[in-house]
């Protein structure tokens, strides 16, 4: 070598400068690449790479040899670059190979060679920069060499264009990519014959090319087929073999696949044993180890080792985290054990963690983790899981775009999740937008896909779910066809068969509850029986079927009275009872149907073991430790239900379960003024609070009803209140209480935030709010005297609202109705009513529509109606009450009352005989009303700021964006501004300076408030309650959310601003209370309609009250001046608009 240099160097010195010297320079540069490549000295390379750019210089366009020149430097400067790495020597030999292939145009014999050097060049650029347009030219280049290509050459041009089609579709997923290598992959298998050395390697390529079909369209025979190629694979690789260990666990991959597809345990036995024969091929120090200890998933410790094997920065770190977390799961589905699905979503969220942004395997590392926060939400029910899993499935669905090989899956996941959070909250758009994804998964799971039978019965289980919500028919019809046609796909054998039989028995027992075709539910019976059947004892879905034959059982007994039908669904919930742990949160439903089977058998046979068992099965409830779900809730008023009718000793601790649930229940779904969110809390306490009330009144324990009642009304306000608890107590407590205060704060406050505008992206965020915010709580509770810290409030604590005079709570049950007076040193006073929640329902139908006409001139005949209503509340509830108040009060004293149920829509405090020489209630007392005990002991440790001096509003809106003109609106706010102005700081706002926004700011910067416009309320949707100022509404929603601190008053001018939801009046989702709950410790609202004119005269007799003797504004006489100014009106406004207006706080 080193005698060829110096041979060329000599005949270049002798060369003359002309055409043959460019000959010689080249020779002597490719003797030099020569011994480059024999001995490695760099500095030849860079000699060869100068000779050949002088050789190209003598070689100009049209020489017969410059494209023989151009070659060879694009050639030595890519081995360069394979040196150094040095990106612009690639760069310019690619233009090189450009420059040659333009010398060889079609027919050449030479352009083969060129478009193949060059198709390999741009391939090395892609490697090393990643730029996709690379890839489609390298691409372009081979596919284009392949034609052209002579059959000595064809297989590694095959070769060439097989593995940079790979690498595209690694990259795109393109399934036409996919099929492309395949076939490239069979057209090289015939240039390896039987015997050839390389044989093994084709089949092999050939076999994983074909599984990744599979796994991208779910064809069986793929599958099959590349357990045939990799079975003759291994063959070629005998003991001794270097690809043995590699064929091994490509086999071992294979017949896993096939083992989950048809649950044959013989290919999951020969997987185990391939993956151990290939492990003990390897020494342990041994490149590969790692790969076959990942591979063989038999234990989880040889995952853990494979990973050891792999630290942070490794190329494969992130598989072996993934697929550890699935050794993990495949025990964690053996034996539930919570602590592994945890790490299991650790391990995924590692591996999300290292994948590159972009990455191929990103939507699969986001999907992991979102199905295991799913799984976990089932276990433990924490929504946050689920609301995180939905925001994942978003973000790999978005990765996965119309054509993506994994679009159909990603499609089906987030349906899976939007589903399970309607079964949670109900929102029917969840729903909805689960359907539409799971119609466009089935349409990408075409005709002979194997996973088309699952998404035929997803879409018919959520379509099915839609029916039970919305009613129509269509939806139902539409889920009969698809279950029909995903059961038809699954014959006997298939592993979904189970599931398809399932889904058409439970489509069948629809259509019976519709149509009462006994046929139909004797063949969901018959059906439910043969999935039964395909879940063996130990099967991890056996309790589903289980309980799914007994429904119907129980369902046909109902129907045909047929005892052997109850008893075997007996039987059958019992069975499925051990499947579901007390840890787990399908363990209270489980327990509840047992627990209704046996109730219904009892009540057919009266055996007391099938009571005590009842009640055994519903006390359990009260033991569970997962977060606590509405279907939770559901189980435990179920209980309260059988305990009343049964008249069983268990009912207190049922209603006190229930209760606990409801709390625990809202404390996790937090708060939020959604008219959705209002409904899912109004149908879940529904009469529950009441009913609890009545049950301890009955059981003699009415410490306990003020609790319970307490506990289980005004839900919403109850946990708004939690983010504006008074905490001056805690910081007063020492360096410790103030630093938990500042943190609470803190945390409440961005909480707060979240939950005003919840949505999934924040999903995490809320978890880990929560969470803090619960740890904050924890702590405060260990410090001195502040163990109950935002507990439900306990009697002693509940007692400290009659401080200024007794509150009575009136109760309204379908058991019985109830009055408690609440003494401030005395136990509550107990006053059974003679009057039934039926008549009193109909007393406030009847009220209700005697005042609609109130506040018109000619409304003499509604008011003798009224006056009516007032004598009967006299008589059955009033009177009593008053009766024993007159023995411990005397007459001017103060009373709150506290109505529960429909009596909050009656007027107790106009309550009186109406007749001669008899006396009405306002004679003896001034009535305040109060939403809750603890609304008024809060009203009451409320201390206003600058409380000399306060400031004062008044907001007036007589010609707003909508509802008729209010003409005396001017005149009243005169009247007032007259009053107070000349004693405090007075500020006023009409017309068009009313507005929304400058409301809004009004009420942040005064404590004392007066409004007068129109109220509109909203008795389907309160929270869109709202005063009707010049550019729109002012709603429920924008007082809520504005920073309210210190305010004293409020006097509410306008109509209906104590009526809140037509149908759940105990949550006092209304103005007033808004108001209230906002702040305001003393507000003056109305209760059906308030005439301009006569409010005008009862606001001015009023603020002439409220000045004290200081000549100061004390909110504290709110009450008695609202008495006294209706007293002075008596003989000059109309009797309904003197008892319209009414006080609620302290």
């Amino acid at each position: 070598m080193e005698d060829n240099v110096e041979q060329w160097r000599a005949a270049l010195r002798e060369c003359p400068p002309g055409d043959t010297r460019s000959a010689t320079l080249n020779n002597l540069a490719v003797s030099l690449r020569g011994r480059f490549e024999w001995e490695g000295v760099l500095s030849d390379l860079d000699e060869a790479i100068d000779l050949h750019r002088a050789a190209l210089a003598l070689r100009p366009p049209g020489h017969s040899h410059r494209s023989s020149s151009l070659n060879n430097l694009a050639n030595s400067l890519e081995i360069r670059f394979e040196q150094q790495g040095v990106l612009s020597d690639l760069d310019e030999a690619i233009e090189l190979h450009r420059a040659a292939l333009a010398l060889f145009p079609p027919g050449h014999s030479d352009r083969y060679k060129s478009l193949n050097n060059l198709g390999n060049s741009i391939q090395t650029r892609f490697e090393q920069q990643g730029v996709l347009s690379d890839l489609d030219d390298a691409i372009h280049f081979h596919r284009a060499a392949l034609v052209l290509c002579p059959p000595s050459d064809r297989s590694m041009s095959l070769n060439n264009l097989v593995i940079i089609i790979q690498a595209r579709l690694d990259q795109k997923g393109d399934p036409d990519d996919l099929d492309e290598a395949i076939d490239l992959h069979r057209a090289t298998l015939p240039f390896h014959p039987p015997g050839h050395s390389t044989r093994y390697i084709v089949l092999n390529n050939i076999a994983i090319s074909l599984r990744a079909r599979f796994q991208q369209r779910g064809i069986l025979s793929d599958l099959d087929e590349a357990i045939d190629l990799h079975r003759a694979t291994l063959a070629l690789c005998p003991p001794g073999h270097s690809g043995r260990s590699m064929s091994l666990n490509n086999l071992a991959i294979s017949l896993r696949d096939i083992f989950e597809q048809e649950g044959v345990l013989a290919n999951l036995n020969e997987a185990i044993d391939l993956n151990r024969a290939a492990l003990a091929l390897l020494p342990s120090d041994h490149s590969d180890r790692s790969m076959s200890l990942n591979n063989l998933a038999i234990t989880i410790n040889f995952h853990r080792e494979a990973l050891a094997l792999r630290p942070l920065g490794h190329s494969d770190r992130s598989m072996s985290l993934n697929n550890l977390a699935s050794s993990l799961q495949e025990k964690f589905q053996q034996g539930a054990v919570l602590s592994d699905l945890d790490e299991i979503i650790d391990l995924h969220r590692a591996a999300l963690a290292i994948c590159p942004l972009g990455h191929s395997d990103q939507p699969m590392f986001l999907s992991n983790i979102a199905s295991n926060l799913h799984a976990r939400f089932e276990h433990r029910g924490v929504l946050s899981d689920l609301d995180e899993a939905i925001g994942l499935d978003r973000a790999a669905l978005a990765l996965c775009p119309p054509g993506h090989s994994t679009r159909s899956s990603s499609l089906n996941n987030l349906a899976t999740c939007l589903r399970a959070r309607f079964d949670q909250r109900g929102i029917l758009s969840d729903l909805d937008e689960a359907i539409n994804f799971l119609r466009e998964a089935l349409e990408l799971r075409s005709p002979g896909h194997s996973d088309r039978s699952m998404s035929l019965n997803n879409l018919a289980n959520s379509l099915r779910a839609r029916f039970e919500e919305g009613g129509v028919p269509s939806d139902q019809s539409e889920a009969f066809v698809l279950d029909q046609a995903a059961l038809t796909l699954c014959p006997p054998g298939h592993p979904d068969r189970s599931m398809s039989l399932n889904n058409l028995a439970i489509n069948l027992q629809i259509r019976f509850k519709e149509r009462g075709v006994l046929s139909d539910l004797d063949k969901a019976i018959e059906l439910h029986r043969a999935a039964l059947e395909l879940h063996p004892v130990g099967d991890y879905d056996r309790s589903l079927s289980l309980n799914n034959l007994g429904f119907c059982l129980e369902a046909r007994f109902k129907h045909q009275g047929v005892l052997s039908d109850l008893n075997e669904a007996i039987d059958l919930h019992r069975a499925a009872l051990p499947l579901h742990p007390p840890s787990h949160s399908t363990h209270p439903a489980s327990l509840d149907n047992l627990a209704i089977s046996l109730q219904a058998r009892f009540e057919r046979q009266g055996v007391p073991a099938d009571l005590d068992e009842v009640f055994m099965l519903y006390g359990q409830l009260s033991q569970i430790t997962h977060a606590v779900l509405p279907k939770d809730l559901h189980a435990a008023k179920l209980w309260t239900t059988s305990a009343e009718k049964l008249k069983h000793s268990s009912a207190l601790t049922a209603y006190e379960t229930a209760l606990r649930f409801l709390d625990e229940w809202q404390h996790v779904a937090g708060v939020s003024p959604s008219s959705h969110h209002f409904d899912v809390v109004r149908k879940a306490t529904s009469s529950l609070a009441m009913d609890a009330f009545s049950c301890s009144v009955r059981n003699g324990a009415l410490k306990t009803a003020v609790e319970l009642v307490e506990q289980g009304r005004a839900v919403f306000w109850t946990q708004l209140a939690r983010f504006h608890t008074p905490l001056d107590d805690i910081s007063e407590s020492g360096d410790i209480g103030k630093a938990l205060v500042a943190e609470f704060k803190e945390v409440s406050f961005r909480l707060r935030k979240m939950l005003e505008a919840p949505s999934e992206e924040r999903a995490s965020q809320i978890m880990q709010l929560t969470t803090q915010r619960d740890d904050v709580i924890s702590r405060i509770r260990m410090l001195p005297d502040f163990s109950r810290f935002l507990l439900h409030p306990l009697f002693s604590d509940l007692q400290k609202a009659a401080e200024d005079g007794p509150v009575i709570i009136v109760n309204a049950s379908q058991y019985s109705c109830n009055a408690l007076i609440i003494l401030s040193a005395q136990d509550p006073v107990h006053i059974p009513l003679d009057i039934t929640r039926v008549e009193v329902s109909e007393l406030s139908n009847e009220f209700q529509s005697f005042t609609e006409g109130a506040g018109s001139s000619d409304n003499e005949l509604g008011v003798n109606k009224i006056i009516g209503i007032l004598r009967q509340l006299w008589d059955r509830i009033v009177g009593p009450i008053v009766k024993v108040l007159k023995k411990s009060f005397s007459r001017g004293s103060r009373i709150w009352w506290c109505p529960t149920a429909e009596f909050t829509l009656l007027p107790l405090h106009a309550a009186g005989p109406y007749a001669q020489k008899s006396h009405n209630l306002s004679h003896f007392y001034i009535s305040s009303y109060t939403p809750t005990l603890a609304a008024l002991i809060r009203a009451r440790q409320r201390i206003a700021q600058n409380a000399s001096v306060p400031h004062f509003v008044a907001i007036g809106q007589g010609n707003p964006a909508e509802g008729r003109p209010l003409l005396h609106v001017a005149a009243e706010l005169g009247d007032v501004s007259q009053r107070v102005g000349r004693i405090a700081p007075f500020t006023s706002l009409a017309g068009s300076d009313a507005t929304v926004q400058r409301a809004l700011d009004a009420l942040g910067r005064h404590q004392w408030v007066h409004l007068a416009c129109h109220g509109m309320p909203n008795r389907q949707k309160p929270f869109d309650s709202s005063f009707s100022m010049h550019d729109g509404p002012l709603m429920i929603t924008d007082i809520i959310r504005t920073n309210l601190q210190n305010q004293e008053f409020a006097f509410l001018s306008a109509c209906h601003t104590t009526v809140g939801h037509a149908s759940s009046p105990d949550e006092a989702i209304h103005l007033a209370a808004a108001m209230q709950f906002s702040g305001f410790r003393s507000v003056i609202g109305s209760m059906w309609t308030v005439d301009d004119n006569v409010a005008s005269q009862v606001v001015s007799a009023f603020y002439d009250n409220m000045i004290d003797g200081s000549g100061g504004l004390d909110c504290r006489r709110a009450a008695v001046s609202l008495h006294e100014a209706v007293k002075k009106l008596r003989k000059e406004i109309p009797f309904e608009q003197q008892v319209v207006f009414v006080h609620i706080g302290i």
